[in-house]
């Protein structure tokens, strides 16, 4: 079940600069959607939020936590919900955000983008899931990885549907104008 449709259309966004070991993404936000999918009463969060997914063509549906350590993803974005308990994460590296995350909420990480778990309740369980395009890896930092990062990063495609409102969801619509904006603001400096 769905909630309402401002809880989704209205994201908080933030936006991470490269440190030098975390690359974080150059032209995406972060976006963080409260509320976003109602799992009040439901038995089974987990499978309600799995089943949203895919049911918007993300894919690799995984159960578990966040790891307790800084770590990204540098050729695909990847979409976090958590289903039961609290967590405090924090985004974007050492020098970057935290933010309290509850049962409902959805965070779309896009690819560079460094994730880790500050602190969760005991009963913590996080789903998350990736879009179709685009190629798992995890990395932790080194500069060996911020290098190559950097040259796959700009790379990975936008997913194609936002994985909870579908083609026409909010996600969609943010990154593409965030994109467009990078490539004019690229233009411009390269004149």
């Amino acid at each position: 079940m769905q909630r309402d449709e401002s809880a989704w259309s209205t994201p908080e966004t933030f936006r991470f600069a490269d440190d030098g070991i975390i690359p974080n993404n150059p032209a995406l936000s972060l976006a963080v959607f409260r509320d976003a999918i109602d799992l009040k009463g439901s038995p089974d969060p987990e499978h309600l939020i799995e089943k949203t997914f895919r049911r918007h063509g993300w894919v690799g549906v995984w159960r578990n936590g966040i790891y307790p350590y800084a770590h990204y993803h540098s050729r695909i974005h990847e979409v976090m919900s958590i289903a039961r308990g609290r967590a405090c994460v924090r985004f974007g590296g050492p020098h970057g955000t935290e933010i309290d995350l509850k049962a409902g909420d959805v965070v779309v990480l896009p690819a560079g983008t460094a994730h880790q778990k500050v602190r969760a309740t005991a009963d913590l369980v996080v789903i998350g899931a990736y879009p179709p395009s685009g190629t798992y890896d995890l990395c932790r930092g080194s500069r060996a990885e911020h290098a190559k990062a950097l040259m796959s990063i700009p790379e990975v495609p936008l997913p194609s549907t936002d994985p909870v409102r579908g083609k026409s969801g909010p996600l969609v619509k943010l990154w593409a104008a965030e994109t467009l904006a990078a490539a004019a603001q690229r233009a411009e400096n390269a004149a």
